[in-house]
């Protein structure tokens, strides 16, 4: 259940490579600054422009004058990058993806087609094809305590030797507006998540979570 083959959509990303020979998604965040870099490289200059410190953006990409970026950074074709944005680098964002109004994005991938557009925090973070941060919704990738995060399946606590990690969330996931995602939280494709919750560990595919022990499942 938290296998990439379950959790992500490898055909929905310029960044699939990154992830030949892992288990985990967040196994991705080990020498993620070096396989933009690599990656950068080989881009066509006739769909990228190369803005320097290691930053490469397409051409059709839409980045407001107002957006900081900070590399290493890939902004594929078609995405938007809006007013005030903040890139802080260690960054992919895909095809037609939306990075919004004061939205902060560090050390993440955004596969194609996703939406995090109204004041968001995406941080040590994988969001699969299509799925979408409500306005205010943020991963929180830094526990209180400052320990390694663990993911609770409910069955297992699975280590993932990282300090700093957010959230993975797989395919068309919906998360409501102002909800919070606790470090290590992993969601399942085609699951929603009411507005103002605080999701902790695992949530199934195909799901509607409502708050933490209800958790309903999707006719």
């Amino acid at each position: 259940m938290l296998e990439i083959r379950e959790l992500l959509d490898l055909e929905q990303t310029i960044a699939r490579e990154f992830f030949d020979g892992l288990k985990y998604p967040w196994e991705v965040f080990d020498g993620l600054d070096d396989k933009i870099i690599a990656l950068g490289k080989t881009l066509a200059e006739d769909k990228f422009d190369y803005l320097g410190d290691n930053i490469w953006v397409a051409k059709s990409a839409k980045v407001a004058k107002t957006a900081f970026l900070n590399g290493p950074l890939i902004i594929d074709e078609g995405a938007e990058i809006r007013h005030c944005a903040f890139i802080r680098g260690a960054a992919v964002v895909g095809k037609e993806c939306v990075v919004g109004n004061s939205t902060e994005l560090k050390s993440s991938i955004l596969f194609n087609n996703v939406q995090t557009p109204h004041y968001n925090y995406v941080g040590n973070s994988v969001l699969s094809y299509k799925s979408h941060m409500g306005a205010g919704s943020i991963t929180s990738n830094l526990k209180s305590d400052k320990t390694l995060v663990t993911i609770n399946t409910g069955d297992e606590k699975v280590e993932t030797g990282l300090k700093k990690l957010g959230a993975i969330l797989g395919s068309y996931v919906e998360v409501g507006c102002n909800s919070v995602l606790n470090p290590g939280t992993v969601i399942g494709s085609h699951t929603n998540v009411y507005p103002l919750s605080m999701v902790r560990g695992y949530v199934p595919a195909n799901s509607i979570y409502k708050k933490a022990g209800e958790i309903a499942e999707k006719n």
